[in-house]
Formats: structure tokens, C-alpha cells, sequence
């Protein structure tokens, strides 16, 4: 059995249209669009040998579910949409999918950001000038 390892996240996430190496509060990243795809975990609360894999909270909650030797989750990570995975556990061809699932979450949020404003800003108000001479 092969080990999975960063190494092998990061592989995969090459094949991805878009993804670009970076970092997240210091550590291996794969991003799409400036969104974190995967990263390692730098929160103490997460496992050793977890990679964080951002995902709705649906397939989060279903992954937890269906997997949970394979997936976790802690407290700190509870409000985001992601999901701990680990890569002890994980076979090669489910980290695929999952990180494909990844991607196509990244391009949804990508996609829907609001674009950059187009309103100018409003010029700078002068102050009135009175023309008119003082009455003595």
C-alpha cells in the first residue's frame, strides 16, 4: 500500500485546473482563485498526519457519517466548511475524488464573489464660497 502524504496531496492537486501551490497561516497550500483547496492543519487541535480539505458543510457532514475513521473534525474547525482527513487512512483513489469535490467547492465560492465595484467615488464636497461682501 502506498503512503499517502502531503506529497501526494499536492500531486493530485496539480492535475487540477487553476490550482497554484501557496500557503495558509504558513503552511503547504494548494489554492484555486486566492481559496484554499487543502492545506496542512496548523491548528494543535488536529491530528498528526491530517490535511485539511475544504468542502460544503453537507459533504462535510456526510463524510463524517460514512467515514469517520477517514474523517474528523474539531471544535476549531467546526464553523468552517472543511474537513480533517486522515491520510493514514485514505486510499489514493477517494483523496481523488474528494480533492476534485474540493476544487469544484473553490470554484462555486470563486465565482460567486461579488465583483469589484464599478461606482465612482463621490467627488470631495467644496466648501461654499459667499461672493458676497461683509455688511459693516
Amino acid at each position: 500500500m502506498t503512503v499517502i502524504s502531503f506529497e501526494t496531496v499536492r500531486e493530485i492537486g496539480a492535475a487540477l485546473p487553476g490550482v497554484a501551490e501557496g500557503t495558509s497561516y504558513g503552511s503547504p497550500a494548494l489554492k484555486l482563485g486566492g481559496k484554499v483547496i487543502a492545506c496542512v492543519p496548523t491548528n494543535k487541535t488536529a491530528e498528526a498526519g491530517c490535511v485539511v480539505v475544504h468542502v460544503g458543510f453537507e459533504l462535510r457532514d456526510r463524510l463524517l457519517e460514512q467515514s469517520p475513521d477517514i474523517y474528523t473534525t474539531t471544535e476549531h474547525y467546526l464553523s468552517h466548511p472543511c474537513v480533517l482527513v486522515r491520510l493514514g487512512k485514505i486510499k489514493r483513489a477517494e483523496l481523488t475524488r474528494l480533492l476534485h469535490d474540493a476544487h469544484a467547492f473553490a470554484l462555486s465560492t470563486v465565482h460567486s464573489r461579488p465583483l469589484p465595484s464599478t461606482k465612482r467615488a463621490k467627488p470631495a464636497t467644496r466648501k461654499a464660497v459667499s461672493t458676497r461682501k461683509p455688511s459693516i
